[in-house]
């Protein structure tokens, strides 16, 4: 009998404490797999949204997907969760700690990759260059250039490439966003999206030695090296400049990719942030607290409210998108919508038949099941993905220009055609990063 998602997750929980925790047409790929043929699927990057995807592909399952191998720095995840997928799917997995040589199989058709950002686009390009298609969590890009790096390896090797911003596979957004584009609030000129959580501090780290189940090395992987401290992996890392993108990449690019998709916009115009680490006093260098705003052509706007540390809710939502619009507006979230007239007057509600996770640290849910199926679909027969890494990038980018705009601390003006900062060098030279050797991404 096919196991049901939330089976499989259940039976790899036991593995150990903290492991439960641009293009759209088929010509143009240089390979398609017949609509028969199996996808073997790489998975690197195993805890907690790692092993969601691995439970959405299990769940989808069939002879026509395969876990095929299974690739990890951490020996004791690479181990347990190994053992564990092997005994709930029925067959054994390669297993592989260092990302290049499991990369480098043929039999590999696809690598889905659930990593620390400051790899994803890296290992993502990679991989194309392998013959790989990939599905790539959200942010595609540690940085503004990975985004153009990503998008010209994808024309170059003409590899499928969905971003795992899953709610763009949701039915009830899906509709919803039809609905906005058809008129059903007037003309649409306003995004709010929001983000609340209560997390804790982290404490301020102490150089120490590193795990005998971690390879340090391969996880700091394209970031020039640092010592290893205590408070960094596994999830940690997030906070920190050298390896993550703060909170605007880690949640809030799910709720402004909806806001752009519902007003029909690209790049913005002009990007401001405000904000800083107000809750604790720690090693977090991003922020706890955030305010991004965004300006774009034609009278429209979006705008973020991050707050980490303070779980006081919207519509008593923890995160969602609100589209403002000349006849009315639409609260969208992962798990439905809601219109309202213009007085505030609740007119419809539509909610999906099972619901998602939305703030916890793993993000489970049919969702990632559609997306997948979107991307495996596409795969072996062409079509439209919902999430290509062109309309990824383009989302990603927006969260790197406000974390740039906050680190200068000033409004940035914006080359609609390219995303470039006009007349910033200072912001200007926040757009790539140096790279360990070996490592770079440069194609």
């Amino acid at each position: 009998m096919k196991q049901t998602r939330r089976t499989f997750l259940n039976n790899v929980a036991v593995a150990g404490a903290g492991l439960t925790a641009a293009l759209s047409s088929a010509s143009s790929y240089s390979r398609v797999l017949g609509a028969n043929d199996r996808i073997n699927l790489g998975f690197v990057g195993l805890r907690s949204r790692g092993m969601a995807l691995i439970g959405s592909a299990a769940t989808i399952g069939g002879g026509d997907i395969r876990v095929h191998s299974l690739c990890d720095v951490d020996a004791q995840v690479l181990g347990d969760i190994g053992t564990k997928v092997a005994e709930s799917i029925g067959y054994a997995q390669k297993t592989e700690a260092d990302f290049r040589r499991m990369v480098e199989d043929p039999e590999i058709d696809a690598i889905v990759i659930a990593t620390p950002d400051h790899t994803h686009a890296p290992f993502a390009i990679y991989a194309m260059q392998e013959g790989k298609h990939v599905y790539l969590e959200k942010p595609c890009s540690y940085n503004a250039r990975e985004c153009e790096l990503l998008v010209d390896a994808q024309q170059r090797y003409g590899r499928v490439v969905q971003m795992g911003n899953q709610q763009r596979s949701a039915p009830t957004s899906i509709k919803a966003v039809s609905d906005i584009h058809a008129g059903v609030i007037g003309r649409a000129y306003m995004g709010k999206a929001w983000y609340s959580n209560k997390r804790g501090g982290i404490g301020t780290g102490v150089v120490a030695d590193v795990p005998d189940w971690l390879d340090w090395d391969l996880w700091q992987g394209p970031a020039p090296r640092r010592p290893y401290k205590d408070n960094i992996v596994h999830y940690n890392w997030h906070w920190f400049t050298h390896w993550g993108t703060g909170e605007i990449n880690n949640n809030a690019l799910h709720e402004l990719d909806i806001c752009r998709w519902a007003l029909g916009v690209e790049l913005p115009s002009r990007v401001t942030s405000t904000g800083g680490r107000y809750h604790f006093k720690d090693d977090w260098e991003f922020y706890d607290t955030q305010i991004a705003s965004y300006e774009y052509a034609g009278n429209k706007m979006i705008s973020w409210e991050g707050r980490s540390c303070n779980d006081l809710k919207f519509y008593e939502r923890g995160r969602g998108a609100t589209i403002y619009g000349t006849e009315g507006s639409v609260l969208i979230d992962r798990n439905g919508y809601l219109r309202f007239d213009l007085e505030g007057n609740l007119v419809e509600k539509v909610d999906e038949p099972e619901a998602s996770g939305t703030t916890d640290l793993v993000g489970d849910g049919p969702l990632g099941e559609f997306h997948l199926q979107n991307f495996f679909d596409v795969v072996r027969e062409g079509g439209q993905l919902r999430s290509p890494i062109n309309e990824g990038a383009t989302s990603t980018l927006m969260c790197h220009l406000g974390n740039i705009s906050q680190q200068v601390g000033r409004v940035l003006d914006i080359d609609t055609n390219t995303g470039h900062i006009l007349g910033d060098d200072e912001a200007m030279a926040s757009w790539s990063r140096e790279y360990e050797d070996g490592w770079s991404p440069e194609i």
